[in-house]
């Protein structure tokens, strides 16, 4: 795995939109904030148009960070 979704939780509305179109990829943490939980859910394709591209508030991104990359095994 090279990158991920990564969803700034500051900027999060909770509106759903990505749990919603990818749940097998997004869910809410115990702050009702969306967070990846599993990136391999979806292929890249479906993640970029169904969360990325359509986030209402632009929080949800791809991130290469080797560090966070470890939380999905």
């Amino acid at each position: 795995m090279k990158k991920a979704p990564w969803v700034d939780k500051e900027e999060c509305i909770s509106c759903g939109l990505c749990v919603a179109n990818l749940p097998d990829v997004f869910r809410f943490d115990d702050d009702n904030k969306a967070e990846c939980y599993d990136p391999a859910g979806a292929p890249e394709e479906e993640i970029q148009s169904g969360a990325i591209d359509a986030c209402p508030v632009s929080c949800i991104s791809w991130d290469s960070d080797l560090e966070y990359l470890r939380n999905f095994g």
